[in-house]
């Protein structure tokens, strides 16, 4: 049995992250898979792991680690392998600038796209009275709120209007820094990449019209490049669902 286990559920956005961060260090971990659309984050078994009731989550040894990008940063720091992080002091700045920036700028907002068009009307099918007792398990109050508006798809048009306008903003963002440098935070492949890629992978898919091989030539550039790693290959190996398919646009030579 490997040291270091990890409950996670598909191998992109929070779950991805420190997925990947094992595999770019070479750490064996067991893999834990949570199912997050029936609600496994929320049953007595996991909340004896996280009492929040969030994924993911991984124990080394006797410890406890929640929040992704605080758990790749402790990857990176505990095992040996390639370091994730530049030596230069700013470089280490830029790339905990753009994890920041990805964390609470450009991921709710692509969550709630998300719940909106792709997840939100799966989970409806379910029936009402399961969804609601499931609903009620979520140990946080306001993650009770979240859940319920991306379940039932109750977002206003403001807040997608919102959600829209970043995205557009952070795929620009994107584009002009990854001009710069071959990597998103340095000249050296590190945690920032590592973030955004599960995040942004599917970007091409789901806004064609902001992200292509024309508009955002860097853009496409530097995810090809990370989708072409042997780490990403084996982390994305680990899913379960349709979603894994979406990264696979990243194989066309054009977009």
């Amino acid at each position: 049995m490997a040291e270091v286990t990890l409950y996670h559920w598909e191998p992109n956005a929070n779950s991805g992250k420190p997925m990947l961060a094992l595999m770019e260090k070479g750490v064996p971990f067991d893999s834990h898979y949570i199912d997050m659309l029936n609600f496994d984050q929320h049953r007595p078994e996991y909340l004896a792991i996280n009492p929040q009731g969030t994924i993911p989550a991984m124990t080394h040894g006797d410890k406890v680690l929640v929040e992704s990008t605080a758990i790749m940063e402790y990857v990176n720091e505990c095992f040996e392998g390639p370091d994730l992080m530049p030596a230069d002091a700013r470089d280490r700045w830029r790339v905990r600038w753009w994890m920041k920036f990805m964390d609470q700028w450009l991921a709710p907002s692509f969550s709630m796209i998300g719940w909106s068009v792709f997840i939100g009307p799966v989970v409806r099918q379910r029936d009402p009275a399961e969804l609601e007792a499931a609903i009620e398990r979520i140990p946080m109050p306001e993650r009770r709120v979240s859940w319920r508006k991306a379940i039932y798809g109750t977002f206003s048009e403001a807040e997608i209007a919102e959600s829209q306008r970043r995205v557009a903003m952070g795929i620009a963002m994107l584009e002009k820094e990854l001009g710069k440098r071959e990597w998103l935070g340095s000249d050296s492949y590190s945690l920032a990449d590592i973030n955004g890629f599960n995040l942004a992978y599917a970007i091409p898919l789901s806004q064609p019209e902001l992200s292509n091989d024309e508009l955002t030539p860097n853009l496409l550039r530097w995810l090809r490049a990370i989708y072409a790693r042997k780490a990403v290959k084996d982390c994305w190996a680990l899913g379960r669902t349709d979603m894994v398919k979406r990264v696979t646009i990243l194989e066309q030579e054009r977009i």
